[in-house]
C-alpha cells in the first residue's frame, strides 16, 4: 500500500480515489483535455479491465456541467462495450445552475448509460451529493459511503428548511448512518482506503458483465467443520446465522452487504470451492428471523442482483414466519413479501436452500421452497416445516377441544409429533433431502460449483 501513497502523494482527491482502486501504474485518463471538474478512464483492478470516473469535489462546487456529464455518460458506455465493471465516485451539489437545461440533460444521458449498462456499476461517496448526483448511485449495484463526510439526498437542508421550515443537519438529514439503515448505501467505509478496498472485494465477486465467466480463486477450508455447532435446539433460542455461514464458506469469509439494514436478514457475497456464491440467510438475533416488509425488501433487491449476474444462492432458512402486525400491513409487507417471492420464482440461477432449525407458513415458501423452483431443498434432521408452530395451529384446529378443558400443551406435542419434523415434509416429496449438518457444505458444492 505504501507505493499507492508514493503514486498519490500530491495528486488531486478525485486522482487519489482512482489511484487508490486500481492495481498500480495501470490507470489510463481519457478526455483529460475537456476537465470540467471530471476525471475518467480505466485500468486495471485485480488484473482486470476496469472503467471508472470521479468528480472534483472542489472544482465550482462539484456541480455537473455538459462537458463534464458528457464525460461520464461515455465513459459508463465505453465500460459497457468492453464488457468491464464501471466504478464512479461522485461528489457534486448537483446540476450546475449557469448552464442552464443542458446540465439537467446531461444527468439524463448519465443516467440512460447506467440503466442500459450489462456490467457490474459501484458508486463510492466520499462527500456531498445532491440531486441528480444521488440518483445515480441508487441506478447502480452497489453504493458505498465512505467517511464522516459522505452524504446523500435530493434536496440539501437549506432547501428543506426554505420549503418545510425543518431544520435538520446534513447529516442527519443523508449522512453514512441514515443511509446504512434504510438501505441506500450497502456498505460504509472509514475513508477512501477502506472504500477502494471494498469495491476491489466486491468486483471479486462478479463477472464483468452479465453473461460472462464468474471470477474463481484457489478453495479454502471453512472456519469449522461443523455448521449447526452453534445454533440451539430450542426453536426459540438466538444465535448468529453468520456464525453457520462461516463453517459453509471458504475461509469464513463473507461480504455482507446492507449489514445495518433489515438486520432480521442476512445477504453477502462468499466462496464454495473457490467459486462465488451469493448467501440470504435469516437472522435469529433479529427479530427471532421473523421476515418483514423491510426484510423482504432486502432479499428481493439482492436475489435479483445474483440472478442478473449469474451468481448462484445458498438460502438458509430458520424463521417462525412473517412479522404480524398493522405496523407491517401499513409498511405493504404483502406487496415487499411479492417482490421477494417473484425473484426466487424468476430467478434462473442454480439456487440451494438448507432449512437449518425451522420454517413455517409464507415464511417457508418465501425462503426459496422447492415449489417456488429452488434447485434443491434440503434440511437438517431435526429442522420443524409447517403452516405454523404447533401451539399456534392448534390453538385454531382444537379449539373446541380447548374450550372444554383439553390441555393445549398436550395438544401441541402431539400436533408437532405428527406433522411439523422434516421427515413428514420430506416423506411428502417437499423437501428433497435431509442431510447432515456435517455433509451440507459438500452438496453445496456438488450443485454449486
Amino acid at each position: 500500500m505504501s507505493a499507492v501513497f508514493d503514486i498519490v502523494h500530491d495528486l488531486p482527491l478525485a486522482r487519489v480515489r482512482l489511484e487508490l482502486l486500481f492495481d498500480p501504474g495501470t490507470f489510463r485518463p481519457v478526455r483529460s483535455s475537456v476537465g470540467d471538474g471530471v476525471v475518467a478512464g480505466s485500468g486495471r483492478v485485480n488484473g482486470r479491465a476496469v472503467c471508472a470516473w470521479a468528480q472534483d469535489g472542489t472544482y465550482r462546487g462539484g456541480s455537473l456541467g455538459a462537458a463534464g456529464g458528457e464525460t461520464i455518460a461515455r465513459i459508463i458506455a465505453r465500460a459497457d462495450s468492453l464488457g468491464c465493471p464501471v466504478v464512479g465516485f461522485p461528489h457534486s451539489g448537483g446540476a450546475r445552475l449557469q448552464e442552464g437545461t443542458a446540465s439537467l440533460q446531461a444527468y439524463a444521458a448519465i443516467f440512460r448509460a447506467q440503466s442500459t449498462a450489462m456490467v457490474p456499476q459501484v458508486s463510492v461517496i466520499g462527500g456531498p451529493c445532491a440531486g441528480g448526483a444521488a440518483y445515480s448511485p441508487a441506478l447502480g449495484d452497489l453504493t458505498i459511503m465512505a467517511g464522516p463526510d459522505a452524504r446523500l439526498f435530493l434536496t440539501g437542508p437549506q432547501v428543506v428548511e426554505a420549503v418545510t421550515r425543518e431544520k435538520i443537519s446534513a447529516e442527519d438529514l443523508g449522512g453514512p448512518k441514515v443511509h446504512s439503515h434504510n438501505g441506500v448505501a450497502h456498505l460504509q467505509a472509514s475513508g477512501d482506503v477502506e472504500a477502494a478496498e471494498l469495491t476491489r472485494v466486491f468486483l471479486s465477486h462478479l463477472p464483468s458483465q452479465i453473461g460472462g465467466p464468474l471470477p474463481l480463486h484457489p478453495p479454502r477450508a471453512p472456519l469449522g467443520d461443523d455448521p449447526s455447532e452453534t445454533v440451539p435446539d430450542e426453536p426459540r433460542r438466538v444465535y448468529d446465522v453468520r456464525d453457520v455461514v462461516a463453517r459453509l464458506v471458504d475461509g469464513g469469509e463473507l461480504l455482507e452487504l446492507g449489514p445495518r439494514w433489515a438486520r432480521n436478514l442476512v445477504v453477502g457475497f462468499a466462496r464454495v470451492e473457490g467459486s462465488p456464491v451469493g448467501v440470504i440467510a435469516n437472522q435469529p438475533r433479529h427479530l427471532g428471523g421473523c421476515l418483514d416488509a423491510a426484510a423482504s425488501e432486502k432479499g428481493a433487491w439482492f436475489v435479483n442482483m445474483c440472478d442478473r449476474f449469474g451468481v448462484p444462492l445458498v438460502v438458509l432458512a430458520d424463521t417462525p414466519g412473517f412479522l404480524p402486525g398493522a405496523t407491517q400491513e401499513h409498511a405493504g409487507v404483502i406487496r415487499h413479501g411479492a417482490s421477494l417471492l417473484r425473484a426466487f420464482a424468476t430467478a434462473t440461477v442454480p439456487r440451494v436452500t438448507v432449512t437449518l432449525r425451522q420454517a413455517f407458513g409464507g415464511a417457508h415458501i418465501v425462503m426459496n421452497s422447492r415449489d417456488l423452483g429452488a434447485t434443491l431443498t434440503l434440511a437438517w434432521p431435526n429442522a420443524r416445516i409447517g403452516v405454523m408452530g404447533a401451539k399456534q395451529a392448534v390453538q385454531l384446529v382444537e379449539r373446541r377441544a380447548i374450550a372444554a378443558g383439553a390441555d393445549v400443551d398436550e395438544l401441541a406435542a402431539d400436533y408437532e409429533q405428527r406433522h411439523l419434523p422434516v421427515q413428514v415434509a420430506a416423506a411428502a416429496g417437499h423437501v428433497d433431502e435431509i442431510v447432515s449438518p456435517l455433509d451440507t457444505r459438500e452438496r453445496l458444492a456438488e450443485l454449486l460449483t
